[in-house]
């Protein structure tokens, strides 16, 4: 599997804006490649709550072993189904996991196999 980078980035509104302006700026420079994506996290406790032990498990597992669908999902992972599909949806509407239709169950998607974190100390 080629490399596929999510950075994921805690950042102010204004500084997520104005890195976003930039890279439209530069867009031509090509500063990523197509194997490089991005999220912005509000603050460390969103960061801590989407990073955290529970909810890498929910990340991990469909990355390796790309379960059918949500309730495959809460089985590998031995955890409630109610609970499981509450964060993957909530992961998903932060992008960091896919839900695809597959028939009649919806199936978690984890398309990246490194997160890289950063965040400015000052």
């Amino acid at each position: 599997m080629p490399e596929k980078v999510l950075t994921v980035r805690v950042e102010s509104n204004n500084e997520f804006f104005d890195r976003a302006l930039e890279a439209a700026a530069n867009a031509g420079a090509s500063e990523m490649t197509n194997n490089q994506y991005g999220v912005s996290l509000p603050d460390e406790a969103a960061l801590a709550r989407v990073l955290s032990e529970r909810s890498l498990e929910l990340i991990r597992t469909p990355a390796r072993e790309e379960p059918s669908s949500l309730r495959e999902l809460a089985r590998l992972a031995d955890r409630d189904l109610k609970n499981v599909s509450n964060v993957i949806n909530n992961l998903a509407e932060l992008g960091l996991v896919k839900i695809e239709q597959d028939g009649r169950s919806n199936r978690p998607v984890v398309w990246y196999n490194e997160i890289h974190v950063e965040y400015d100390l000052i």
